[in-house]
């Protein structure tokens, strides 16, 4: 008897192990083998995509110090967990311009996400939505906001590039308006394009060629780099959509639209010019790209109703400060102004989404993350990241021991000395950056 129960035993456990080694051979995926991380869908999304178009949304400006910032900031915060706590009932929402969210994760503007899937701004409007969150459609978006609009109800806001002339930026200002959108965002860090020497050395070009920088990418993964044409062919591809809705650049194809679109940009905008764009549009306002607690406080002066702790994910100015690292700056100098505070750069986990949380954003954004899931999977990829990161949110405020966000603050953190350092050239008489109120 004791033979036959250990020989069922050993049987047991070799089915299994069979089973495991056949998925192997055969490259099936077995229960539970799905991305567990945001980096888990960057890998899958680099596995499936055509190395040009990945490196476009993975790219940065110069050296990267500034993307790779964005990333090591959050290593440098560590948390003071509050324990001794009952958290059985979590709430991760928030309220932001007098809208309730289920999540505090908005999904940022990103231009051209045709290029990744046909889907492009459906699947993120559609996956937000579902969430219970806000969708950002970006200007240079792939689908104009009417259409996206229509395909996925939901809370909508529109992100502006604020081109030097008013008669180029105003139509974009109505077409937004009459989508419905709540809220308008300005981007200010891009007077200009940013120094993106990893797409030369790619050879990202639109339309797609083949050059002697990217040849090899191209023999070595044939598939992959017809699955990319398949994909422009069958989507929005290079198209901007509101561009082609409002006719600002004129009745020339995607490839035209796309380099008149890059002309437009004219290092001129100015407070007087946000201004303008202030008594244009009475929803919502947000500038996206403050890094400083000066920039923070010229924007208030302009009637802006949220600022966007962000730099441009290190695609722009490359030697900016990690958007992290400038958030107790900027949360001091508003603090006690009713503006509202997001962050947008470097968010990979629910305990970066706390710690971006306690140092006073109300709200974080993030832009590469959804876009790997829509290059992995289309609308199911996007679905993903926000499930990833909202399971981690709500493991991480049980772990903490907080119910409601609301609940963290500065107490919540352990922060570098370091960041209390005063900012070169702050005189003595303005506020004080967040020093005193980053300690526990």
């Amino acid at each position: 008897m004791t033979g036959m129960g250990r020989s069922g035993g050993l049987a047991d456990l070799a089915r299994p192990l069979a089973g495991d080694l056949l998925r192997l051979a055969t490259g099936r995926r077995g229960p539970g083998t799905g991305p567990l991380s945001i980096e888990d869908v960057r890998a899958l999304a680099r596995k499936r995509s055509c190395a040009l178009p990945f490196s476009y949304v993975d790219s940065a400006a110069e050296d990267f110090t500034t993307h790779r910032a964005n990333l090591r900031a959050f290593d440098e915060v560590t948390l003071r967990p509050n324990l001794l706590t009952d958290v059985r009932e979590r709430d991760r929402g928030i309220r932001l311009f007098g809208r309730t969210l289920d999540s505090p994760v908005l999904l940022s503007p990103t231009g051209m996400p045709g290029i990744q899937h046909p889907d492009a701004e459906f699947a993120g409007a559609g996956a937000a939505h579902a969430a219970g969150t806000v969708f950002t459609v970006s200007m240079a978006s792939s689908h104009s906001v009417t259409e996206i609009a229509a395909r996925c109800p939901g809370p909508l806001w529109f992100q502006l590039y604020p081109w030097g002339n008013p008669d180029d930026f105003t139509p974009y200002v109505e077409l937004a308006r009459r989508a419905g959108c709540e809220a308008l965002v300005v981007t200010l860090d891009t007077p200009v394009g940013g120094n993106r020497e990893a797409d030369v050395r790619t050879g990202f070009t639109m339309p797609p060629r083949i050059t002697r920088a990217n040849a090899g990418e191209v023999l070595r993964h044939p598939v992959r780099f017809g699955r990319w044409v398949k994909t422009l062919a069958s989507g929005p591809g290079i198209r901007m959509g509101n561009i082609a809705e409002t006719g600002v650049t004129g009745g020339m194809n995607a490839v035209h639209q796309a380099t008149k679109f890059e002309s437009k940009f004219v290092p001129g905008f100015s407070a007087a010019e946000l201004a303008l764009v202030r008594s244009l549009w009475t929803g919502p306002l947000l500038v996206k790209g403050i890094t400083t607690g000066e920039q923070a406080r010229t924007a208030h002066a302009a009637g802006v109703d949220g600022v966007i702790v962000s730099n441009h994910g290190g695609r722009q100015l490359d030697g900016l400060p990690a958007a992290l690292r400038a958030l107790p700056e900027v949360a001091a100098a508003l603090h006690g102004t009713g503006v509202e505070i997001l962050l947008d750069g470097g968010i990979r986990r629910g305990t970066d989404i706390l710690k971006a949380l306690a140092l006073g954003a109300r709200a974080v954004m993030i832009g590469r993350p959804w876009v790997w899931g829509l290059a992995a999977a289309g609308r199911p990829g996007v679905d993903t990241v926000l499930r990833i990161l909202h399971t981690e949110l709500e493991r991480d405020m049980a772990l903490m021991g907080i119910r409601t966000l609301d609940e963290l603050g500065p107490h919540s953190l352990n922060v570098p000395a370091a960041w209390a350092t005063r900012p070169a050239g702050m005189a003595a008489a303005d506020p004080e950056p967040a020093s005193s109120t980053l300690a526990p």
